[in-house]
């Protein structure tokens, strides 16, 4: 089951249950069912906390993904903890001129992939990982209409 929580932020995601439909068929078309997932969403300096005690980067970042990776490689389920940093989401929007809810979403589905294992190291990886983004965004559009 996905879960949304705030830690520290009042953000209020908009069409809930959508998007929750949304994620699990992401999840499902890269090959996974969907667990345990919680979506954080939280102050930046919280984020930043959590930076740096688990990944040990003193910087403000958009997503934290946490994967529980043992289920997804044993048991094909996807579960996990997914940190939102909702105002450099914000901030970050204009950079991608994209709309903040778009680049939101865009951090929702970001996070999803990482969770079923998607890379975005590298260049090549960064380049799949946005081409993935795209098309399941374009599928939440169709949904949307």
């Amino acid at each position: 089951m996905i879960h949304f929580y705030n830690q520290e932020s009042k953000y209020d995601l908009a069409k809930r249950l959508v998007i929750r439909r949304w994620i699990e068929d992401v999840i499902r078309q890269e090959g996974y069912e969907a667990g345990e997932i919680n979506y954080i969403f939280c102050s930046s300096e919280y984020h930043r906390q959590l930076n740096r005690d688990f990944l040990g980067h003193d910087y403000f970042t958009d997503v934290i993904t946490f994967e529980n990776r043992e289920s997804r490689v044993e048991e094909g389920i996807v579960s996990g903890e997914v940190y939102i940093d909702v105002d450099t989401v914000h901030d970050n929007a204009p950079m991608y001129n994209a709309l903040p809810i778009n680049e939101m979403r865009r951090v929702l589905v970001h996070g999803a992939l990482h969770l079923c294992g998607r890379k975005d190291k590298s260049p090549t990886a960064e380049k799949q990982m946005r081409r993935l983004e795209n098309k399941y965004l374009k599928q939440l559009r169709e949904r949307l209409l």
